[in-house]
């Protein structure tokens, strides 16, 4: 197919277009650069734009037959202290996206959705969960993938949305991996004290109903998450329904579990400090992800020491460090 990747130039979209090119596929990459980076997709078509520009997405999008769609914004935090800018980027310039893709004639859509349209559960969460979300960020999610339910109805727009939890780790040949600046994932934070990069670790909060007190997540790497990507595109190739599947390892790992993973890989302690609960935060996030294996035959493959050792060979790479180097900065979604 020949399909549009929005976001294309950061963390989790230009690992699914390595994976989609490696598939066959002819990928169009549209980003605008604002923290993703051309360098983590070197030799791809790249369109630098804004998903708000009808003029360029209209350009984009002659040919396409399905668009990918990563980019928004996509921090828990940030979205509490500044939700106009969430609401602005992922639901109004979202919407102008989605109504030049069907405006295109484009029928076939895949959309990276969150675990955060779900709010607060603390059993695995399954697509037929409430959503209830506690952040405009989840809000944002959700809105878009209700829109996508709409345009199904009334302009035949087929769509998977893929809510995934918590992406991790890097490409297998240390060729691209998760790099942002700020950093604010607990992976490569935590990776970055083992390698003497920041005195210590913020763990916000340790009064959770929690076995250890600290928030409990569900890690998924993001070779896996771009291999949902492939699969849901396949799925939709082959004429699928569109639906909602989440995209997770069905285990909960705490902070803390976290953190002994990274000293256990890194060899080094990781030095932690106690700081203020984060706004928006549930204590538990499980998936249950029967449903992606039902649909599409996905599994996830790797461990959590699999993600922690990938992310920790990326961070020591020749290409990692010259990246920072020159200051790069890759988008978060």
């Amino acid at each position: 197919m020949n399909i549009l990747v929005t976001g294309g130039a950061g963390y989790i979209g230009s690992h699914a277009v390595r994976m989609l090119a490696a598939q066959g596929h002819r990928v169009r990459i549209y980003d605008n650069l604002s923290l993703g980076h051309r360098e983590l997709v070197p030799g791809f078509e790249l369109i630098e734009a804004d998903i708000s520009d009808t003029r360029q997405l209209r350009k984009a999008l002659i040919g396409i037959d399905l668009v990918m769609h990563f980019a928004a914004c996509a921090y828990v935090g940030e979205s509490v202290v500044e939700p106009r800018k969430y609401f602005t980027n992922n639901v109004v310039n979202g919407l102008t996206l989605l109504n030049t893709v069907v405006d295109a004639g484009v029928t076939q859509f895949v959309f990276s959705s969150t675990c955060a349209v779900y709010g607060a559960h603390e059993l695995p969460v399954t697509e037929s969960t409430p959503c209830l979300p506690i952040n405009p960020y989840g809000d944002s999610k959700l809105f878009f993938e209700r829109a996508l339910d709409a345009y199904d109805r009334k302009y035949r727009l087929r769509s998977v949305r893929l809510r995934y939890f918590n992406a991790a780790g890097a490409d297998e040949s240390s060729g691209i991996g998760e790099l942002h600046e700020p950093e604010t994932h607990l992976i490569p934070l935590a990776l970055e004290v083992a390698a003497g990069m920041r005195a210590s670790l913020d763990i916000n909060g340790d009064d959770y109903p929690t076995t250890d007190g600290t928030c409990v997540r569900d890690f998924i790497h993001v070779s896996d998450l771009s291999r949902g990507h492939v699969q849901a595109a396949d799925y939709l190739e082959q004429g699928g329904a569109s639906c909602v599947i989440n995209l997770g390892s069905g285990r909960g790992y705490s902070i803390r579990e976290v953190v002994s993973a990274v000293e256990q890989i890194a060899g080094r302690k990781v030095a932690t400090r106690v700081v203020a609960r984060r706004p928006g935060d549930p204590a538990v996030l499980m998936a249950d992800a029967s449903l992606a294996k039902k649909r599409f035959g996905w599994t996830p493959k790797y461990s959590l020491d699999e993600m922690v050792g990938s992310a920790w060979k990326w961070m020591q790479s020749e290409n990692c460090q010259k990246l920072r180097r020159v200051g790069v900065k890759s988008q978060a979604c």
